[in-house]
């Protein structure tokens, strides 16, 4: 077969390559969007889409059909050991409700949304190499011919071909802390439209409706128990339930539908993720921390900002690649302190007594309690709830009520000020 010649080609066609040629295709951007898989296709996730991206699928088209699909998220329980937290009216305090979404569903509708908007869409199809010019990515390769374009975009997952072929080291890594796993059970006895978030003891906690009338619950030990639990799954999963036995009732009301699955361990990273020709979006530039559920509104958030760059770049006289480097510098800056933050909410073994102390600050005080809200939500930095005067308020009376543990906490408060210290600002992109 001969060459196929594009504007742009995004190898990896669910959330975040489908999401960016919808608004490519829309803008008169011809695009190839290439996938090897079979599409609907399901992978490991954590489903949760936070009210940012749902205002991002109203904004492409796609809300009605997924809201249709399972109950929009209103009201969320928050745990962190003896701090409680309980949310009502996402929409009235964020713009918009929760979603929980198995990928096989979402992907298919941004996928079929992208094709209506005019992008080609490949399926099945694989990439094995890049097409170059000098030191210029101008193409894929794949098994049916050359795809060339004046821009590929890895859109293809932690695992990203795209990245390996342009060789787009990792930076900041963070190891994986939690064993995670997750089921779906039918006829469970539950309140609509509600999410559970937890950190109890030595066990991390996300559940919630999703799709297909089904429920969905995961549980997440410490990476330190790793061979402990993948040796006896279901008893790992009962044990972790029963350290919140709220959720561990709703649970037992239904039956488990089909096995209980382990998400592959993922380190959090950065990619270097713009170069002449190529440009790294989603999971294949960044991964954080899985606990707070924030990898497909990342995806979304970078693509809306990403397609005007590309729409741009790719007019007479502009310059595509500088345009790129400073969306990469946006990305680093607009991930990093939600990284750091996922980290220490993933963290192995249990919470932190300084944390459990600042957490039960925020539940006693409805101000920070909707500040938490929108901290989850991407729409405030960590550091603008946890704020110095709050950490120091904390400590003291943390060390007033817990005298048996005062080197605990002061080693906990001097790690936590290193850390805040290393981490104010991202490495400046190349």
């Amino acid at each position: 077969m001969g060459d196929d010649e594009y504007d742009v080609v995004i190898v990896g066609a669910r959330c975040a390559g489908a999401s960016l040629a919808i608004r490519l295709a829309r803008a008169g951007v011809r695009v190839c969007l290439l996938d090897r898989a079979r599409f609907p296709s399901d992978v490991p996730s954590t489903h949760g889409i936070q009210p940012a991206g749902v205002a991002i699928l109203r904004d492409l088209g796609c809300f009605e059909r997924l809201a249709a699909r399972t109950d929009p998220i209103e009201r969320a329980t928050l745990v962190v050991d003896d701090a409680r937290i309980e949310f009502e009216g996402a929409t009235e305090l964020l713009g918009a409700p929760m979603l929980n979404l198995r990928r096989g569903v979402l992907d298919a509708v941004l996928l079929e949304a992208a094709e209506t908007a005019g992008a080609e869409v490949r399926t099945r199809a694989v990439v094995t190499g890049l097409c170059r010019d000098g030191g210029r990515v101008t193409g894929v390769v794949t098994p049916d011919g050359a795809v060339r374009a004046r821009l590929v975009v890895g859109a293809d997952g932690a695992g990203s071909t795209v990245a390996r072929l342009v060789d787009a080291a990792k930076y900041c890594r963070t190891p994986a802390e939690r064993v995670f796993l997750w089921s779906y059970f039918e006829g469970t006895e539950h309140p609509p439209g509600h999410v559970w978030l937890g950190r109890i003891g030595d066990h991390g906690y996300l559940a919630s409706p999703t799709d297909g009338g089904a429920f969905l619950a995961v549980v997440a030990a410490s990476r330190s128990r790793r061979d402990e639990v993948l040796a006896d799954r279901p008893r790992a999963f009962a044990e972790g339930l029963r350290g919140w036995p709220e959720l561990e009732a709703v649970v037992a009301s239904g039956r488990r539908a089909g096995p209980l699955h382990t998400v592959p361990d993922r380190d959090g990273f950065f990619r270097p993720s713009a170069g002449p020709g190529w440009v790294l979006v989603g999971d294949a530039g960044h991964v954080k921390d899985p606990t707070p559920g924030q990898g497909i509104s990342d995806a979304l958030r970078q693509t809306t900002a990403l397609a005007p760059v590309v729409v741009d770049g790719l007019g007479p006289g502009a310059d595509l690649d500088e345009g790129l480097r400073r969306w990469w510098s946006w990305r680093d800056r607009d991930a990093w302190a939600m990284y750091w933050f996922a980290r220490d909410l993933g963290a192995d073994g249990p919470v932190p007594l300084l944390t459990q102390e600042v957490m039960l600050r925020v539940a006693a005080d409805p101000r920070r309690r909707e500040m938490l809200l929108k901290v989850l939500n991407h729409d405030l930095p960590p550091n603008g709830l946890i704020t110095a005067p709050l950490a120091l308020a904390a400590l003291g009376g943390a060390l007033l009520r817990r005298p048996g543990h005062r080197r605990r906490l002061l080693r906990e408060a001097r790690t936590a000020a290193v850390d805040e210290l290393r981490h104010l600002r991202p490495p400046r992109a190349a």
